[in-house]
């Protein structure tokens, strides 16, 4: 087999676990390995170390599959990886229909992602190795995994770098484009076709569900208490009544207002709603995404509580906040004190700002909420876009924390390989800063179980999830 020594003076990361083999640290090839074939990879004494695909097109040189002698990945060697990888779902998420099965390095596959979704699988292949085991590996997944259908969704520019183009369609059986799936007692219809991704993001499942102890609790805040009353049969119940001693009927009394931004299929919604909250705020820039949410929301029967807004979450977020601030403003002036402009303004002289009241404001919103969601794309998916990133995270925190009433939640994320945790952390800790609050952090969370991370491997650590009480300074 062709092999590649690596350089004396590298890092050993290949001893650490670590899966690939970057071109910077091969001092030379032996043999003519073919671009997407197994080589030997081998110290500078000439020490065997692993095995690996081989691709000269791209800056990771190897891309390690076994720490033992290989010759062939053939259906023989998916079947077996893709055993193991249904046996580790099976043990942490029994019963579930829908997870992720093969997570890429992570599972021992580089450059493989596969999505299950009921009986329909979901394929990416990003690299040129696997991409040249396209039939095996579809073999392989219909032994194991005797799916209805299997989709391809290599449709990432990650392809690209390895010399290959983006591409998708069906490689076996029948796949709608419209899947029904169910998640933490929720029922979801993905879009494998034109969906992000896979259609579908599963490594929030366990986040997702974390939210639940925020979305009651609320109904003292609106003067609702539970007490006895007398019903007209003459029994006593216990029962929420208002300040002015009526029984309250909405089953919800007691729950969080909630905006959900970056919303994508509504998945936060949806959960947000089962554990109790009284009305949700689900938003995003996407038309696409927020019909696709109207149906999630439709089918598991939550429409009477949640109102549907397509923006961009940052100029949403913005406005909401200068909203609150206008009115902040006019109930100053209204009660004749002084404002914080006028009193900062010397040459004001100390007298009131003078807002005519009388006018609409110019500003819309002004809205706040028991909970606030943040759940963004990666904003920085190359190292030198990490301080237009921290910009973008500290802005939506930020304003996204100014919206939280008193005493409430900020539960906020990050995607973000680049943004390392103590950066994301740090970041969120500078718009606390500035937008004079102080925050509790009571979860502090990574990607799912069916996301493995390997130790060591620090790119497979990129969610970061949050939840943060939001109280102000004075």
């Amino acid at each position: 087999m062709p092999s590649v020594i690596l350089e004396r003076n590298r890092k050993k990361r290949l001893e650490q676990g670590h899966p690939w083999v970057y071109a910077g640290e091969v001092a030379s090839v032996e043999g003519n390995p073919e671009a997407g074939g197994l080589v030997d990879v081998l110290n500078h004494q000439g020490r065997f170390l692993a095995v690996g695909y081989y691709n000269p097109a791209s800056q990771i040189r190897v891309r390690i599959v076994s720490q033992g002698p290989l010759a062939i990945m053939d259906t023989a060697f998916f079947a077996e990886r893709f055993a193991n990888c249904l046996q580790h779902r099976n043990r942490f998420l029994p019963g579930a229909d829908a997870y992720r099965l093969v997570y890429g390095e992570a599972d021992f596959l580089p450059g493989l992602i596969v999505d299950r979704f009921g009986d329909i699988l979901v394929v990416q292949l990003l690299t040129l190795g696997m991409d040249k085991r396209r039939a095996e590996i579809v073999e392989a997944l219909v032994q194991v995994m005797a799916p209805r259908g299997i989709y391809e969704r290599s449709d990432v520019s990650v392809r690209e770098l390895e010399g290959m183009e983006q591409t998708t369609g069906l490689l076996y059986g029948e796949c709608p484009r419209h899947v029904t799936v169910s998640e933490n007692g929720l029922k979801l219809v993905v879009d494998i076709e034109e969906g992000q991704k896979t259609g579908y993001f599963f490594d929030q499942r366990e986040n997702r569900a974390s939210i639940a102890p925020l979305m009651k609790g609320w109904g003292g805040r609106s003067g609702i208490t539970l007490q006895e009353i007398e019903t007209e049969e003459g029994s006593l119940q216990t029962l929420p009544v208002n300040k002015s001693g009526k029984h309250v009927t909405f089953p919800y009394w007691d729950g969080a207002t909630v905006l959900e931004c970056f919303s994508h299929t509504g998945s936060f919604t949806l959960h947000a709603c089962k554990y109790g909250a009284k009305k949700v705020t689900c938003l995003d820039v996407s038309a696409h995404a927020i019909e696709s949410a109207k149906v999630n929301v439709e089918l598991n029967g939550f429409s009477d509580r949640v109102e549907f807004v397509v923006d961009d979450a940052f100029a949403y977020l913005r406005n909401q906040v200068k909203g609150l601030e206008e009115r902040s403003e006019r109930a100053t002036v209204a009660s004749g004190t002084e404002t914080a402009s006028a009193a900062a303004n010397p040459k004001s002289g100390g007298k009131t700002a003078k807002t005519d009241t009388s006018k609409p404001m110019t500003a819309g919103g002004g809205r706040t909420w028991d909970v606030v969601i943040l759940d963004p794309p990666a904003f920085a998916k190359t190292k030198s876009a990490v301080a237009g990133a921290c910009r973008g995270y500290k802005d939506i925190n930020l304003h996204g924390m100014k919206l939280v009433n008193e005493g409430g939640y900020l539960v906020t994320a990050s995607c973000s390989y680049h943004m390392q945790p103590d950066l994301f952390l740090e970041t969120i800790a500078d718009a606390a800063k500035d937008a004079g609050k102080v925050l509790r952090l009571v979860e502090w969370r990574a990607a799912g179980k069916d996301h493995p991370q390997i130790l060591g491997v620090n790119e497979g650590h990129y969610l970061k999830f949050a939840i943060f009480e939001v109280r102000s300074k004075k």
